[in-house]
């Protein structure tokens, strides 16, 4: 019956709307074609599978949302005239309760849906919660994917709204979650257990009282971190067993998502020894000494140059891809990706990349050299036989962005020819060839006709693991002959080249920046000497030059800006930008009190009339998050 169906929304329909998401004027009215109710399901293994896929498709549900609340409050995305009305709300950071971006409610059937499965497993299937019991099964696979499950959503709905409420087990429905919201401190409710009597299960209802509660983002990520570490025996049903569909593998929860998902919230936790524990357990280098088959999620040449691109296009890959949620317009599996990004009918070209975006691929030179003058850094300057060649290539213009003019595609000649004119200062040459060009997010409609609109959404991927792994041995300390040591040196072979690992003749490693082509002259990696040359970024003649000497404080904060430029590269529009910035601000505070990190950044992208205004405004933490729950 399921074959060759993923997070089909005909599972969504049948087998979880009309159970878990009833109607409700303020949330939801579905068509209620079907009534099943519980006693009439969770027969047996195949329809609680059923009810588990059914959780994907609630899952996907929140991927346009997750991008444009995670990029468009940052400073890669921004507005285009085209711009709906809620659109320009959440770029101004006054978004109404009405916005339909901003809703909570998919983020509510998600857990009212979990919350359903979890206790039907709890009550029919007690051995997924008895930890002793060291055999596991589908049911117990099927417990950890939705406790996963539902800790991302309380996970990433924290980051955005600031607080959300607890939705206690006994809550279902989203009917049931809009009566607790807007009832007083206390609500009653019933809650129904399941007593096996021989070979069926009895039904038993009980009155009980909840007490109204909010998370903040402490609270979410202690609860949760708890459950996801003492509660979850294994994560992964093995779906493609009886599907045929080997990228089951990497798009549904799985041991390496579970171990990333930790990993993510210990960091925004700021618990770094955790993190680095999880993260290391996904790239071979953890406390198991795992290494994973073809050493699977280390950066090697796979996705290297022209490779990176197809890293978005086709089906997932293992050796990328950790989590993916698929789309497949065959399947009416869809999204508004191509909508709100391209400008091709039916797209309507609403978000586009800031200028600053832009300058990120091409404001990094590759391949130059410095006549370096070390009693006087002052005279240091660029080599004139080598000086190198701007933009990234290879996740820059043509997959990341891309400029269409008279609606055709900007042929990467004119390209180059523009990045030359640029670099020349030849005004008259740049502005001829940029002269109506719009500036168009790529990365969703890269090998996609127009009307497909099935780009896939990837959750977790190795490269986001290895840059949060860098930022994290940035700060993180060793003990080394009884002093702690900061280990920077551990973050620059993460990101640079791979000398993290043990390289071995068959196992050759390149780093976030050398899979991208950065592996040509010294200058083509991050450092951290004592003496840093800013370059200009249109020229790449040096401006002049920092002097870091004795100082590892600020070292350490400039690996840190690195690593996040090197993030906006790498991982642009992929859902986590804001919040990258919010956690490095929150850092921040711990030893730079006054540091303007986030307001500085973000502020940058809106017009001169109103950057300043923008930049007091989210000088306040409290106007990072949009106030759903007064």
């Amino acid at each position: 019956m399921l074959k060759n169906l993923k997070y089909s929304v005909v599972i969504i329909s049948v087998m979880i709307s009309m159970i878990f998401l009833p109607s409700c004027k303020d949330f939801l009215n579905p068509p209620q074609e079907l009534k099943l109710t519980q006693d009439k399901l969770f027969k047996d293994w195949f329809e609680y599978r059923a009810v588990g896929m059914g959780l994907y498709g609630l899952q996907s549900k929140l991927v346009e949302q997750l991008v444009i609340l995670g990029e468009l409050r940052g400073d890669l995305l921004t507005v285009t005239p085209n711009a709906d009305a809620d659109l320009v709300e959440i770029n101004n950071f006054k978004v109404s309760k009405t916005n339909k971006y901003a809703s909570p409610v998919n983020f509510f059937k998600l857990i009212a849906a979990c919350n359903n499965l979890i206790r039907e497993l709890k009550a029919k299937h007690p051995e997924v919660i008895d930890l002793a019991n060291k055999n596991t099964s589908n049911y117990d696979k099927l417990y950890g994917e939705a406790l996963c499950m539902r800790a991302w959503a309380y996970f990433n709905a924290v980051r955005i709204y600031g607080k959300v409420p607890l939705i206690h087990e006994s809550l279902t429905t989203v009917e049931d979650i809009e009566q607790y919201l807007n009832s007083t401190s206390t609500y009653r409710d019933t809650t129904t257990v399941y007593q096996k009597d021989g070979f069926n299960f009895v039904k038993h209802d009980t009155i009980i009282t909840l007490t109204k509660q909010y998370y903040d983002i402490d609270m979410v990520e202690n609860v949760f971190i708890n459950q996801l570490e003492t509660e979850v025996k294994v994560v992964g049903v093995d779906y493609n067993a009886d599907q045929n569909d080997a990228t089951w593998a990497v798009t549904a929860w799985n041991t390496f998502s579970w171990h990333a998902l930790l990993g993510q919230m210990y960091l925004t936790q700021g618990n770094l020894s955790k993190a680095a524990s999880h993260l290391n357990e996904i790239v071979g280098k953890g406390a198991s000494g795992n290494i994973l088959p073809d050493y699977r999620y280390q950066l090697n040449s796979l996705f290297a140059g022209l490779n990176w691109s197809n890293i978005f296009i086709g089906v997932p890959d293992n050796h990328e891809h950790i989590f993916t949620l698929q789309f497949d317009k065959n399947q009416q599996e869809q999204n508004g990706f191509q909508r709100l990004f391209d400008l091709t009918t039916p797209g309507e070209y609403m978000l586009k990349p800031t200028k600053a975006a832009i300058l990120y691929w091409e404001g990094l030179w590759r391949g130059y050299n410095l006549i370096v003058n070390s009693a006087n850094p002052a005279l240091t300057r660029l080599d004139p036989i080598n000086p190198g060649v701007p933009s990234d290539f290879y996740r820059g213009y043509g997959t990341s962005y891309i400029y269409r003019k008279n609606g055709v595609i900007l042929d990467p000649i004119e390209y180059q020819k523009m990045l030359i004119a640029k670099s020349e200062s030849d005004v008259r040459t740049y502005t001829t060839i940029m002269d109506g060009v719009d500036t168009l997010v790529y990365k969703y409609t890269t090998g996609k006709s127009p009307y497909d609109q099935d780009a896939n959404f990837i959750v977790y991927r190795a490269g986001g693991i290895h840059l949060e792994l860098a930022e994290i041995y940035t700060w993180l300390s060793e003990n080394i002959n009884g002093q702690q040591s900061a280990r920077p040196n551990t973050a620059l072979g993460i990101v640079n080249d791979g000398s993290y690992y043990s390289v071995l003749a068959n196992r050759v490693q390149l780093g976030i920046r050398g899979r991208a082509g950065y592996n040509y002259t010294q200058y083509d990696l991050i450092s951290t000497n004592n003496i840093i040359y800013q370059m200009d970024p249109n020229t790449n003649k040096v401006l002049g030059y920092v002097d870091y000497s004795n100082n590892l404080l600020k070292k350490q904060t400039y690996l840190e800006e690195q690593i996040m430029d090197e993030k906006a590269r790498e991982l642009a529009f992929e859902g986590e930008r804001f919040y990258d910035l919010m956690r490095i601000a929150k850092r921040r505070k711990t030893y730079l009190p006054n540091d303007d990190y986030l307001a500085k950044k973000v502020s940058a992208k809106y017009p001169s009339g109103q950057s300043q205004a923008m930049y007091n405004y989210l000088l306040n933490e409290k106007n990072w998050y949009i106030n759903m729950f007064d």
